[in-house]
Order: C-alpha cells, then sequence, then structure tokens
C-alpha cells in the first residue's frame, strides 16, 4: 500500500510514520509511505529523523492548498491519510483566517485532487471537539456537530466536506475523531509538553480557569492503532470515534504533572479562562471497538510517566521549538 501522509512532520502524524515503518501498525508493515508537510511552526524534520533514510519512506514539502502540487504528487498513492491541520484552540481565538484557510479549504483541494486522481481511499483525522461540550456521558458518532472554537469550527466544517465527497462524487472516505493525544514529540504549545517543559525549567504552569475542564486522556500509540484499523477495514462514509478511557480535570491533570517533575502547587499560577473553552469531552468507542476491534493499550499513568521522562532526555528537541515559538 502506498500512503499519502500530510501533516506527517508533527505530533500524531510523524508518530503514525514511524509506527509504521517501524512495523508496529498491523498491516502496514510494507506500506510506502510519502509525507507531504508544509513545515509551519508546530512541523518539524526532527520529528521523522529515525526513518529519513528508510527505502520506504519519502518527504515533500508542500502546502495542501496548493492544487498543482497536490496533482503531481498525490498521484500513484492508493491512499491519502490527513492529519495536517492548524490544531492549537487559542491560536484560532485570536485570528481564525489561517484555520478556515488551511482546515476548510486545503480539505478541499485535498478532496478534489482524491477525486481527479481516483485515490481509493481518503481518511480524515478528526476531533472530539467538533461535538461541543458535554455535561454527563459519551458522545457517539451519531451526534450532532456543535461546535464552539474557531478551531473546531474549521475541523467540523472540513468533515461535512469530507462527508459531501463522499456523498456528491461517491469517495472512499473513512473519519476518525480523537480525545486528547499526549506523547513524545508534542509541540509545547499544548497542555502536557508545555506543563512539562516548564516544570522541568522551573517555571509556573497557567492553569485555565478553576481547572475544572474535563478531557479523556488517549496516548499517541493507541490513536495511530485505531487509526490504521479505520484505514485497512473502516465502512466506507463511516465516522469512528477514538478515546482513551482516561477522564482527568484539568486540575487533576496538573497535580499529576507536579508530582512527577518533584514540584509544589506553588508552581500553578491560575490564569483567565479562555475564550469559548469547552468544560468537557468524553468519546464512546463502542462502535470503533465492537467492529474493528480497537482497545486502547496505554496505561496513563505509565504512559504519562514515560512522556515526563521523554521531556527531560530531549532538551535538544523541544528547547528549540519553544525558543522559536517565543513559549
Amino acid at each position: 500500500m502506498k500512503l499519502f501522509v500530510t501533516g506527517g512532520a508533527g505530533f500524531i502524524g510523524s508518530n503514525f510514520v514511524r509506527m509504521a515503518l517501524g512495523g508496529r501498525l498491523p498491516g502496514l508493515e510494507e506500506a510506502e509511505i510519502t509525507v507531504f508537510d508544509a513545515l509551519t511552526y508546530s512541523g518539524t524534520l526532527t520529528n521523522l529523523e529515525s526513518v529519513a533514510n528508510h527505502p520506504r519512506f519519502r518527504f515533500i514539502q508542500g502546502d495542501i492548498r496548493d492544487m498543482p502540487a497536490l496533482l503531481e504528487h498525490v498521484a500513484g498513492h492508493d491512499a491519502i491519510v490527513h492529519f495536517a491541520a492548524e490544531s492549537h484552540v487559542d491560536r484560532s481565538v485570536s485570528d481564525a483566517g489561517i484555520f478556515v484557510d488551511t482546515n476548510v479549504a486545503g480539505t478541499q483541494k485535498l478532496l478534489e485532487a482524491a477525486r481527479q486522481l481516483g485515490t481509493d481511499r481518503f481518511l480524515q483525522v478528526s476531533t472530539d471537539e467538533v461535538y461541543g461540550s458535554i455535561d454527563e456521558g459519551e458522545w457517539d458518532e451519531e451526534e450532532p456537530l456543535l461546535p464552539n472554537s474557531p478551531y473546531a469550527a474549521s475541523k467540523a466544517a472540513s468533515d461535512l466536506m469530507v462527508r459531501a465527497y463522499h456523498q456528491t462524487h461517491g469517495l472512499d472516505t473513512v473519519m476518525t475523531r480523537c480525545s486528547n493525544n499526549y506523547g513524545p514529540h508534542h509541540f509545547p504549545e499544548k497542555v502536557i509538553p508545555l506543563f512539562v517543559t516548564n516544570l522541568l525549567d522551573g517555571h509556573p504552569v497557567p492553569l485555565y480557569g478553576d481547572g475544572g475542564n474535563q478531557r479523556d486522556w488517549l496516548h499517541v500509540d493507541d490513536h495511530c492503532r485505531g487509526i490504521a484499523l479505520v484505514l485497512q477495514k473502516g465502512t466506507s462514509g463511516e465516522v469512528y470515534n477514538i478515546g482513551g478511557g482516561t477522564e482527568l480535570t484539568n486540575k487533576e491533570l496538573t497535580h499529576m504533572l507536579l508530582g512527577l517533575t518533584g514540584r509544589d502547587d506553588s508552581f500553578i499560577s491560575h490564569v483567565e479562562d479562555r475564550l469559548g473553552h469547552d468544560r468537557r469531552y468524553c468519546v464512546s468507542i463502542d462502535k470503533i471497538s465492537r467492529e474493528l476491534g480497537y482497545a486502547p493499550e496505554v496505561d496513563f499513568q505509565e504512559g504519562l510517566a514515560d512522556v515526563v521522562q521523554w521531556y527531560r532526555d530531549n532538551r535538544g528537541w523541544w528547547e528549540p521549538l519553544k525558543a522559536r515559538a517565543a513559549l
């Protein structure tokens, strides 16, 4: 199988590529992978150093909004795995335009390239944030899309564009919606890597509002295993939620990170809550478990401890990124 992976130099995309080329995703052990990435601020080739010389890997720097480049480079691939997106909620609050350009217009161009070239399958990697906020219970895949942030709205719009290309043109599409990811190589503007790196350097961590916002945490390895299942076995036109099964408030998560880094509560800096901050996300994984046999494998406490250790051991990766982004 020849895979065209957009955003493959980012956090989740690069993890998917490393796992596939390392033989860690059943069914994709022989996959040939082309990574297509614009290398904006959060994408870095350092995420792909371990596979840079792999015989089944190649990298192309390019923008999903560039239709001629897509038509040139998508040709000959069996499937597209679409990770590329602007994804930081805080940035979308201050400037939503680039989120619309990349996440909506870029996805439409990629879909059109797939349609014109007859690509066999298009997998859209999306987020549980498109559902909005839920006070109790879990979302299944039939929930309406009620996004509250500009980021989530742009992802919902791109999801609907994927649906439209399936319904209108018969494009073979599948879609995943994941809960909050964590793991190594996570760009240090997101909560876990930002808090860990701040604490390692003896700096305070900014905890929004009362810290009561709740998230379900999913190790990036488990997410990639779910994506590989959907890519190979998912029913055309269907959506599959991928969750981790560990729900924590931001305050609970912060205290776990304080313990793992040897810091105390004095390192918590309470800051004003961000605009449109969803209170709680929680997805049901009944469908992907029942139909495709998915189950998360990484224990959260062990996974989180491993992540903290990874950031301890890899200052050379994250320090330049934090300096460049002025985090």
